[in-house]
């Protein structure tokens, strides 16, 4: 059995408090994602999205309240992550002011793939701290995390795949839309690479 370690209690106030903060900047990611989403498919998969970042918020909410911890309490840390999410709202917000809807899809696309990996990377290292670290707040960041680990892992490896393939369309090569990580349901990393792996044999199929 894997040893446990006492962990920094600063240092995971501090994880959550961005992570809350990441969460609240996504609700306003995906507001904006939706409105600039062509695809109808994508479209609605960024609305459902919407909904599991409120629900995780609000997760991550009871996981403050749980342990005794402020949600508004300000850190340096915590202040980079909300001026990058403003910041992506803004450049979003730029490109359909600027661009044409498509290429405004296409930076909303990645802007929710940027936000998307520092929420992913908040709850890998929850995850990580419940399953190693040792004291009363494993059993509460456990809890949590096994509540939204699939929704994270759905939400990076799915956008990610379906910025791809807009992308490889709008150049005006064979796109695979839905993406292959939407077709064969990805939720890894592994099975991530491998549904790219196989978008060949499905362009092929299709044109």
């Amino acid at each position: 059995m894997a040893k446990k370690h006492e962990y920094r209690a600063d240092q995971l106030q501090e994880l959550l408090l961005q992570a809350l903060e990441t969460e609240r900047g996504g609700i306003k990611i995906y507001e904006t994602a939706v409105t600039l989403a062509v695809n109808e498919d994508l479209k609605k998969e960024w609305g459902e999205y919407l909904e599991e970042t409120r629900t995780h918020e609000r997760v991550l909410m009871n996981v403050f309240q749980t342990l005794g911890l402020d949600p508004e309490q300000q850190s340096p840390g915590r202040s980079v992550v909300a001026h990058q999410g403003a910041s992506l709202v803004a450049a979003m917000e730029m490109a359909r002011d600027q661009a044409g809807a498509d290429a405004a899809q296409l930076v909303a696309g990645e802007c929710v793939v940027l936000a998307e990996t520092k929420d992913h990377l908040n709850w890998h290292l929850i995850g990580h701290l419940a399953e190693h670290g040792r004291g009363d707040e494993v059993a509460v960041l456990k809890a949590a995390f096994e509540a939204v680990e699939s929704d994270e892992d759905h939400h990076l490896y799915h956008t990610t795949g379906w910025t791809r393939e807009l992308w490889i369309e709008s150049l005006g090569l064979p796109a695979v839309l839905p993406p292959p990580e939407e077709v064969k349901q990805v939720e890894t990393a592994i099975g991530a690479s491998r549904a790219e792996q196989a978008r060949d044999d499905m362009v092929k199929r299709r044109h």
